[in-house]
């Protein structure tokens, strides 16, 4: 019994001193509510395509890296009670093991929305929320910023795109009209009527030949006429002032239908037309009716000097008409190659057209997805709770350690009596001492015990309560004057660690 009680006291006693020397921790949270889009995507649609809840995780991997969870540590001095400053790894290890992040579950009502615990655990309860906080304040931080920069660097892009493509769009209409203006004869469009006009011009060609075989025709035969008889054909129905007259006002008609009234041929039978008429005019004013034979013959010659003027400008204009045809001809030649180019780079004006139209409605999305995200409609990041320092320690359990530690020493107790009972050969009934002896014993003498024998018993209880008793002292010891339990059982889990 009295090894009993002495070893359950001790447990008991090691265990409340353990549960009130290990450091308090306190633990802080606050909750995030992640909310879904407000604006529906058939309205309108961001541009930044991450979902709320991706973003959250993405950002909970920026924040717990390295270079960020030392800044913090350093921000808040959260090891500035440390007698000696941990390594950075330690501090990182550390600072990841203390920050934990939950889902909280909202069923079926969330409506896409969900709510994230963020937690931190300290020795200090107002340490524990500021870090918390800080978090809070960092993670709303990066989602505000990291979708108002994709917002930003997407409209930039688009903005730069229009730009680009604004600016090809100028210099291929730029060579559109360049290369129109070099070739303005070659050019497709005008195709058709260089065509009519070249076929107008073969026309007028045919006809002057015909009209020049005429009047060839009509040479021969008014020479031959007055070489033989002296007489003019209808020589008395017409004056050949009048004859001629008719057949300018004629070639005047015939001329009208090709050239226009500025062309040089057309001035000069104008001209030629004015004076004939002032001539005639002339003429009859003074009334001079010369003889017959010199009439005739200043009808042969006036006659003669026309047909022979008409065909020197039938002749000049069968070479001008000539030189056109073959310039017609040159420009309908080089037309398919005027085309072939022409049409690569209306074709190239097309394809940027259409990049360019793109473009611009994209711009369009982006600017208005920079404004959904600058309002935080497109995913939003609120408080719900944030963090206050917590009132009592989340550990240890010092009622659940003191339980556990008496517990502990009842069942070492048990066992250190069972294991005394087992390992103990003192006989104690006359069964055992015949079946030592082999034999039945006539009589039995109880054993008389002395006095220093009975003095034994209590020593040996004191000498076990005393080293039961320093056990707490020597942790104690431990704990005031050398290094607090805490960290001494860190030390000694690593180098188990690195033995292990």
């Amino acid at each position: 019994m009295p090894y009993l009680l002495a070893i359950t006291a001790a447990g008991l006693t090691i265990a409340v001193i353990v549960a009130f020397v290990l450091p308090s921790i306190y633990r802080a949270s606050a909750k995030i509510l992640v909310e879904a889009p407000q604006i529906p995507a058939e309205l309108a649609k961001s541009t930044v395509p991450i979902e709320a809840v991706q973003q959250l995780q993405i950002i909970r991997q920026e924040i717990t890296t390295r270079d960020d969870l030392l800044a913090l540590a350093d921000k808040l001095d959260i090891y500035a009670q440390s007698e000696e400053r941990p390594t950075d790894e330690d501090i990182v290890d550390d600072m990841r093991s203390r920050i934990t992040f939950e889902e909280v579950e909202l069923g079926a009502t969330g409506a896409g929305a969900s709510v994230v615990s963020i937690a931190f655990t300290a020795p200090e309860p107002y340490l524990a929320a500021r870090v918390v906080n800080e978090l809070v304040d960092l993670i709303l931080a990066r989602q505000q910023q990291q979708r108002t920069g994709r917002a930003a660097d997407t409209l930039q892009f688009f903005n730069q795109t229009v730009a680009r493509l604004g600016s090809d769009l100028n210099q291929v209409e730029a060579e559109i009209l360049k290369f129109k203006n070099a070739n303005t004869g070659t050019l497709p469009e005008s195709l058709g009527f260089r065509r009519n006009q070249q076929a107008s011009q073969q026309e007028r060609l045919i006809a002057l030949q015909r009209e020049e075989a005429d009047l060839l025709s009509k040479r021969n035969n008014l020479a031959e006429s007055y070489a033989l008889t002296g007489q003019l054909p209808d020589a008395e129905a017409v004056t050949p002032e009048q004859q001629m007259l008719e057949q300018l006002n004629r070639a005047l008609v015939d001329q009208l239908a090709i050239f226009s009234e500025t062309s040089p041929n057309i001035v000069a039978l104008r001209t030629r037309i004015t004076s004939l008429q002032e001539a005639l005019r002339t003429r009859q004013s003074q009334g001079a009716r010369p003889s017959t034979g010199s009439k005739l013959h200043s009808a042969f010659e006036v006659q003669l000097t026309y047909i022979n003027e008409r065909l020197q400008a039938i002749t000049q204009e069968k070479a001008a008409i000539a030189e056109s045809i073959a310039a017609l001809k040159t420009s309908i030649d080089a037309t398919p190659a005027s085309e072939t180019v022409l049409n690569s780079l209306e074709r190239n004006r097309a394809n940027l057209q259409m990049q360019y139209n793109t473009a611009i409605a994209r711009r369009a999305e982006a600017l208005i997805g920079q404004q959904i995200e600058n309002r935080s409609d497109g995913g939003r990041f609120s408080v719900l709770e944030r963090a206050t320092p917590p009132e009592a320690p989340e550990s240890p359990k010092r009622r659940r350690i003191a339980l556990m530690g008496a517990l502990g020493g009842l069942g070492l107790a048990v066992a250190f009596v069972a294991l005394l009972e087992f390992l103990n050969g003192t006989i104690r009934r006359p069964l055992e001492l015949e079946r030592m002896l082999g034999h039945k014993p006539v009589a039995t003498i109880p054993y008389i015990t002395t006095a220093d024998e009975i003095r034994f018993p209590v020593k040996r209880a004191l000498a076990v309560l005393l080293s039961t008793a320093a056990i707490p002292i020597l942790l104690i010891a431990v704990y005031l004057f050398y290094l607090p339990l805490s960290a001494a059982a860190q030390n000694a889990y690593r180098w188990l660690a690195a033995l292990g």
